[in-house]
């Protein structure tokens, strides 16, 4: 299960895992998402960066509260996502960044809130969750985690896969290369822009952008920001990408229509994952095809003009197993088996790890089931027997040599 950047909803993929040898097969059995309650939401979005309040000066009292009503929302989600799907043997959970703590071009931490003993009391679960602090301690940026979904799924093609969350985070494969980080803002700012200037959550089917012509004096204000230029890995999210960056870099430039301002910043989300491909490219790296994810494949505006300004086409992860807007609840789903079977929750390119840490660490911190023999007291029992199954042996594993997912068209 994961929440992302914008704050919109819990998703909770269901994800079968068998393996053979050093290959890990994955059949998503299915996939629901569970709107984030308003009153919730709307707290969230005014303690994160660049909202009415101020996670800095924001109190201890209020983040427990908040701690313990995501870790409730959860729960809840978690429940729904059972008795819908079907039986788990394990809950892998990624809760709700607060904070994304960057210096220097160096993650010092990641705070990321929802107790996952709510969710353990409620399934009787045991719960993976603290999935990016293990890499931080080893020097790694604990983000774009992306990435080891990807290279393992991709490894041997030459393909470049995108996720267009809160953030856009990037990772490209060319054989066993593997390069990955967050290019900046995806639909963060534009969502921000919807609230404030049209009192909407989104721009749907991107027709506000649509409606606005980019000003391209202002979008080159916004591009030349350094983080655009600065090499993978990398890592950034809402504290960096908020609307008073928008209004900083954009002081000096004169008015822009609500429109033009949302088409502005939709073209900066194309441009910069653009630009990103374009230097891949020029350092060597072949992509052939650009696999694109979440809630941005939506934006008919935003998909139309990455294509025109990368020159490649792009398809959906959709088309190969991978629902779009579930592919981060199964990449959380394979961090967790690979959590309580010792595999490292991060994966190696030919420089050392992708996320830039020291070496591999196996990621996140468990939270034991409720015993045997006491009763989950919110989750009725399972109207169909739980999977029977010999437990699997990793024993020979040091790490996976492939992702295989199975497709139920195959």
């Amino acid at each position: 299960m994961m929440s992302g950047t914008s704050v919109d909803a819990i998703d909770a993929a269901l994800v079968e895992f068998s393996v053979q040898g050093a290959t890990l097969s994955a059949r998503v059995v299915g996939f629901r998402e569970m709107s984030m309650p308003d009153a919730l939401r709307e707290e969230l979005l005014s303690v994160l960066p660049g909202g009415s309040g101020d996670v800095e000066r924001g109190g201890p009292a209020q983040w427990c509260r908040l701690d313990t009503d995501m870790g409730q929302a959860y729960a809840r989600a978690a429940v729904a996502a059972l008795k819908e799907l079907g039986p788990a043997d394990l809950v892998s959970m990624h809760g709700q960044t607060l904070f994304h703590w960057v210096e220097g071009g160096v993650t010092r931490g990641s705070l990321q809130i929802g107790n996952p003993a709510w969710v353990a009391e409620a399934t009787g679960l045991p719960v993976v969750s603290d999935l990016r602090s293990a890499d931080i301690a080893a020097g790694g940026q604990g983000a774009p985690l992306a990435s080891t979904l990807d290279a393992l799924w991709l490894r041997g093609s030459q393909s470049a896969a995108l996720n267009l969350g809160g953030i856009a985070n990037l990772t490209l494969v060319d054989g066993r290369r593997v390069l990955c980080g967050d290019t900046g803002p995806a639909n963060c700012l534009m969502d921000a822009l919807a609230m404030r200037e049209f009192g909407l959550p989104h721009d749907a089917e991107g027709r506000i952008a649509a409606s606005g012509a980019v000003d391209h004096g202002a979008l080159e204000a916004l591009i030349a920001d350094p983080y655009f230029a600065q090499p993978m890995p990398k890592s950034t999210g809402r504290e960096y990408f908020h609307l008073g960056w928008l209004s900083d870099r954009l002081a000096g430039i004169g008015p822009l229509s609500p429109t033009d301002l949302m088409a502005t910043v939709a073209e900066l989300t194309a441009r910069s994952v653009a630009d990103a491909l374009a230097r891949a490219r020029a350092e060597g790296w072949a992509i052939e095809r650009l696999v694109a994810s979440g809630g941005g494949t939506k934006n008919p505006v935003l998909m139309r003009r990455l294509e025109a300004l990368s020159g490649i086409q792009c398809a959906r992860s959709d088309q190969l197993g991978v629902p779009s807007q579930a592919k981060e609840s199964v990449l959380f789903a394979l961090l967790g088996w690979l959590a309580v079977h010792g595999l490292s929750g991060t994966v190696s390119g030919t420089e050392g790890p992708v996320t830039g840490a020291r070496a591999t660490r196996v990621l996140g911190s468990l939270t034991p089931a409720t015993p045997l023999n006491c009763s989950p007291p919110t989750l009725a029992p399972p109207t169909h027997a739980p999977p029977t199954h010999e437990p699997l042996n990793v024993s020979h594993m040091t790490e996976l040599a492939e992702l295989v997912i199975v497709r139920e068209d195959t």
